[in-house]
């Protein structure tokens, strides 16, 4: 954390201890792609995003729009924003546990969403905001970043993106350590012609609607993974919570 004049920084100032690159990556995507792709893609699936609100209106109660503090380029949180996919309360919390087929936590209208990924569209605004870019590493929470080693840090070099090098090799279906490293090797390869692949075979990956939901809540990572055994103990925890819940209520 930073401070400003002396005074603690609002949480869209704060940034998690994250050291100095080695080499900063190349370029990609200008920042003028990116906010005339996120401009663009906002007004013409606008009707999209209003019959998408009205059905997770009409099936549960809570927001339309689901806010979560990500971290970004550098160690910066902000607030990432997505369409509401879980019923209320049934948000993650510290690392958070994968989504799985057939989750309890997740409407009827959110597994349509995020089928598609249509649940992360409202990302684009995080773009327009200069907090993410079209195409980057995956934006991940503050709890995870605190397990990674200092290769994974590299993820934080750039901006998070909409969409990644990650995404179209598999998404949520393959293992959190996988997805980190295939977002390290974009880092360390970025290029526009990079990006403009990526942006390519985008279509291609969400309409397939593979790897949308993780093979376990552990998204597949191995026992010793740091990851995974603060899930578990997580899971655990909000376990024993949710029985002194139940207890009180008797």
């Amino acid at each position: 954390m930073t401070e400003t004049d002396g005074q603690v920084p609002s949480a869209a100032q704060q940034r998690l201890n994250v050291p100095e690159p080695p080499v900063r990556p190349r370029k990609g995507l200008p920042r003028a792609a990116d906010l005339t792709i996120a401009g663009l893609s906002l007004v013409l699936l606008s009707p999209l995003l209003l019959a998408a609100a009205i059905a997770i209106k009409l099936e549960s109660r809570g927001p339309v729009l689901y806010r979560q503090r990500r971290v970004g380029k550098d160690g910066l949180i902000f607030e990432l924003f997505k369409l509401r996919t879980m019923r209320q309360g049934a948000d993650p919390v510290g690392v958070g546990t994968a989504v799985t087929a057939d989750d309890p936590r997740v409407t009827r209208v959110g597994a349509f969403l995020r089928r598609y990924s249509l649940d992360e569209l409202p990302n684009l605004i995080n773009v327009l905001r200069g907090e993410m870019r079209i195409v980057g590493p995956r934006a991940t929470l503050p709890a995870q970043v605190e397990l990674y080693t200092p290769r994974q840090l590299r993820r934080l070099d750039l901006r998070p993106g909409v969409t990644g090098w990650a995404q179209i090799h598999g998404r949520a279906g393959i293992p959190w350590e996988e997805r980190i490293e295939l977002d390290v090797w974009y880092v360390e390869h970025r290029s526009l012609w990079l990006d403009l692949r990526i942006l390519a075979k985008t279509p291609a990956a969400l309409l397939g609607g593979a790897g949308n939901v993780a093979v376990d809540p552990y998204a597949g990572s191995s026992a010793d993974s740091p990851l995974r055994q603060a899930a578990e103990q997580e899971q655990a925890g909000n376990g024993i919570a949710a029985e002194r819940e139940q207890a009180r209520d008797r």
